[in-house]
């Protein structure tokens, strides 16, 4: 197949976050990010933007968080997220037709529809959340994480 045709019939999607301590909720997530096209492009927050924009700090560094996206099998490329208004440059610069992120961002990126990409707000697995387990780990007593026979 011609690499222009084959390019232009591609569905790439794309999606934005931190991924900080990996769970089965960014799992479910992704899986269902990806099969909204053909290839999925995750816009990993840097350590900088964390810290600065989002006032996050984050428990894995960049590196090793955008270690454990690349062994996800439903991720095809990780690129780094620096600024809010970057997402207008990747749409157009990787070429994307789905812009997706979960619901709690609901109505926040719609006009991203007027770069050409569709904008779909992904439901949350309901029971799991980054900021859950770390309220959950920091009102465990220190003797409960730690099991013995």
């Amino acid at each position: 197949m011609d690499q222009t045709l084959k390019r232009k019939t591609m569905k790439r999607v794309i999606t934005y976050g931190t991924y900080d301590l990996l769970h089965y909720g960014h799992i479910n997530l992704l899986k269902r990010a990806r099969a909204l096209g053909d290839y999925l492009i995750v816009a990993l927050s840097t350590d900088e933007f964390n810290e600065q924009q989002k006032n996050k700090r984050t428990y894995f560094s960049y590196e090793k968080r955008k270690s454990m996206l690349e062994a996800i099998r439903y991720v095809d490329l990780v690129i780094p997220e620096e600024t809010w208004e970057q997402k207008v440059t990747d749409i157009k610069k990787y070429d994307v037709s789905i812009f997706c992120i979960g619901e709690d961002w609901r109505g926040k990126f719609d006009f991203l529809k007027e770069q050409g990409a569709e904008v779909i707000y992904l439901e949350r697995t309901p029971e799991i959340s980054t900021t859950q387990i770390k309220q959950n780990l920091a009102a465990a007593p220190a003797s409960s994480n730690n099991q013995s026979d």
